[in-house]
């Protein structure tokens, strides 16, 4: 008996030393480095222990004076491949349809890179010289534009990065860009998508918006009469879907899980899934070549979208004047059934 259970012990010490060294020692090593390869990056272990603890050392909605030695945040990911696993639940779960992948003249979803940059964006966030607590930072707008189309990055590897760009000041807390972008084998750049998230001040009273992103987004003319909507249902299991569909790793999403699991309805969908379902209902209506590149997009993003419940999406083509001229863009709404309630508004460009 006493044999036995010192093997057990043994043994356990063994795995508990393997687990340091491989999620913790490693990782901690290979972030001496802002370049990083496909096949070895720091696990999401190690950078949920980073985001905990400056979650609980740093408070919300204030920008910490930076170092002298500060540098800029910035991690590049050499050497990446698509998987089509992963292509396919995000097609899934964002209203394009498992099977998206394999029809014939369709590019990649829009959204889809940003899937690829989601532990880059945790780097970021958890970095020494990220000047905000990652914990609680809302998405309040995104600038998304291709240059190439995304299926470029179906040819061979490419090239990923994440980029901290500016923090602003603001009586609703501080905002911060970060700017994800994607890079072909041939060195094009084909993707690119600037978020500006907010961490918000909690004694700020207002919305989620701050009083400068109200009016950001305005329209310079009335929405026509032939205004075209679709009406969704947004299950409660939406949000599960999309921590296993995107492959959101936000420690968030994971400490809410048991919420979701008993039904509690406190509990919004993400704003990335607002964002794809609009481009891929847009998609089916209008056709492929509304997106396809060169395109971009701008969204802001309003009131959280609480699940289950239902939502209409308006899209219209915006006009140069009043003559009906070829139109210089489509705008979009997310707005919840029965109120004047939106969600997300943007325009499609080209």
């Amino acid at each position: 008996m006493g044999n036995a259970q010192s093997y057990i012990a043994a043994s356990l010490s063994v795995c508990c030393v393997y687990l340091v060294y491989d999620h913790i020692y490693r990782s901690h090593k290979l972030l001496k480095t802002n370049v990083l390869n496909n096949d070895s990056l720091p696990s999401f272990v190690y950078l949920y222990i980073k985001y905990v603890t400056r979650a609980l050392t740093r408070r919300t909605g204030y920008l910490y004076t930076a170092p002298r030695e500060q540098s800029e945040v910035v991690y590049t990911l050499l050497n990446c491949r698509l998987e089509t696993p992963l292509l396919r639940r995000f097609s899934s779960a964002a209203g394009y349809g498992w099977d998206y992948p394999d029809t014939e003249y369709r590019d990649i979803p829009l959204c889809f890179p940003e899937i690829l940059c989601r532990r880059l964006l945790l780097m970021s966030l958890t970095d020494k010289n990220f000047s905000l607590s990652p914990a609680g930072l809302l998405r309040v707008r995104q600038s998304l534009k291709t240059l190439e189309p995304v299926d470029e990055l179906k040819r061979g590897p490419f090239m990923l990065q994440v980029r901290v760009l500016e923090y602003r000041q603001l009586d609703a807390g501080v905002e911060v860009d970060i700017c994800l972008s994607a890079t072909s084998r041939s060195g094009c750049a084909v993707w690119e998508s600037v978020l500006t998230l907010l961490s918000k001040n909690k004694h700020h009273r207002a919305g989620r918006c701050s009083h400068e992103d109200e009016h950001a987004f305005q329209p310079d003319e009335p929405v026509p009469d032939n205004v075209k909507q679709v009406e969704l249902r947004v299950p409660r299991t939406t949000g599960l879907q999309c921590v296993w569909s995107f492959s959101d790793n936000n420690p968030y999403r994971f400490l809410s899980l048991p919420a979701r699991l008993v039904g509690y309805r406190s509990q919004a969908a993400p704003s990335l899934w607002m964002l794809s379902v609009c481009l891929a209902e847009i998609e089916k209506h209008k056709g492929v070549e509304v997106i396809t590149a060169p395109a971009s997009v701008t969204a802001h993003f309003k009131e959280p979208l609480l699940v289950p419940g239902r939502v209409t999406i308006k899209f219209w083509e915006m006009t140069k004047d009043k003559d009906q001229s070829p139109a210089r863009g489509l705008s979009f709404d997310m707005q919840q059934n029965g109120s004047n309630i939106s969600h997300i508004c943007g325009l499609i460009s080209r």
